[in-house]
């Protein structure tokens, strides 16, 4: 481990006693918020030091062996645990050099998954229904809620669009990967010939934001209509304009919102998507002018690329940017993504490391 490495490991301790100090104030005891986040940033650091403590420990014993080896009686005992020792340390300074990867401040931040039906007409719309299906079974077996924002059905019972908000610790961590073009290949329910037909959709992760005002919007730049929200009838269709439609006119974006109950609270959630796009279209430009000659390992995140293929008849899903295949499509579709998210953490981190490497070297 060189010397940087353990500046910051030691700077992380001393910040952790902090920490610790600051919470057991009568101070910050009273103040929640302050507490909140300095708990927040405790649980962040206290791994990383728990993996540097053990770190310590091995370095220590591997120093032992290492004076045993002039002992004859000991030497042989003492050559196999320095073997062990030494192998043991390789692999907790990886482990610690992931842990100390700059992380994206949002990660821990709730979601709005955006899912749009693309080329493939009712089949595309059908894929849509699938696919968001196969996120809310992944949001249900990760222990995280979801509500339904915006929806606009397909005459079969798929959708054009659909919007979900995702809450849950850590949903953009582990779902931020996901935005990008997902195409099927399958038999559509349509097509009487028995044809393999190629149908896309597009999926965007947004983290939602603490607050509207963390993205300044100015209220003249908007236009607001209000309208009667549609529905499959009975009980759930308004009777009044309750459904909201906002245009924000420098950009164009256009979200509507007709799930909640009062006008009301369907601005409110339509403003929250509003900011959520803004932001992500204000770090993606942000991105493209810091990096506009090379790509992310993980893709641009631009939702025309196409990023995964569905292939049913095989029974196969390939993600593209990292070459991987898993022929276990039925278990994917029902929310078992864990694979396909932890060999793109993987390779994401691994990307990271690279970089770091080579601006040391």
């Amino acid at each position: 481990m060189n010397e940087s490495m353990r500046a910051r490991l030691r700077a992380l301790d001393r910040r952790l006693e902090e920490i610790d100090a600051m919470l057991s104030s009568p101070e910050v005891c009273s103040d929640i918020d302050k507490y909140r986040a300095l708990s927040q940033e405790r649980a962040e650091i206290e791994p990383v030091a728990q993996k540097a403590r053990e770190y310590q420990k091995v370095e220590q014993q591997v120093s032992d062996c290492e004076e045993m080896l002039s002992d004859p009686d000991m030497k042989a005992l003492a050559q196999e645990e320095l073997l062990a020792g030494k192998k043991r340390l390789a692999e907790l300074e990886s482990e610690l050099k992931v842990l100390l990867l700059p992380t994206d401040p949002n990660d821990h931040r709730n979601i709005f998954l955006e899912i749009r039906a693309g080329t493939g007409g009712d089949e595309s719309a059908l894929f849509a229904g699938d696919l968001l299906r196969m996120y809310l079974r992944y949001a249900e077996r990760q222990g995280w809620k979801t509500e339904i924002v915006s929806k606009n059905e397909s005459d079969l019972g798929g959708y054009k669009e659909v919007i979900v908000r995702v809450i849950g610790r850590g949903a953009y961590s582990k779902l931020k990967f996901e935005s990008g073009g997902h195409r099927v290949q399958r038999v559509p329910v349509t097509e009487s010939q028995g044809r393999i037909h190629t149908s896309a959709c597009t999926v965007a992760v947004l983290p939602e934001l603490d607050e509207v005002e963390a993205v300044k919007i100015d209220p003249s730049e908007l236009r607001i209509d209000v309208y009667r929200a549609s529905g499959a009838g009975g009980q759930h269709v308004q009777k009044t304009d309750s459904a909201v439609r906002i245009t924000h006119l420098p950009t164009g974006l256009v979200v509507e919102c007709q799930d909640e109950r009062s006008q009301r609270q369907n601005k409110e959630r339509a403003m929250q998507v509003l900011a959520a796009r803004l932001y992500a279209k204000k770090v993606a430009e942000q991105q493209e002018a810091e990096a506009s000659e090379r790509k992310s390992l993980i893709g641009s995140g631009d939702r025309s690329e196409r990023i995964r293929t569905y292939n049913f008849p095989q029974g196969r899903v390939t993600d593209h940017r990292i070459n991987l295949t898993l022929y276990k499509l039925d278990q994917i579709m029902d929310g078992d993504l864990d694979e396909i998210i932890s060999a793109l953490i993987t390779e994401h981190q691994a990307k990271q490391l690279s970089e770091m490497a080579g601006r040391q070297s």
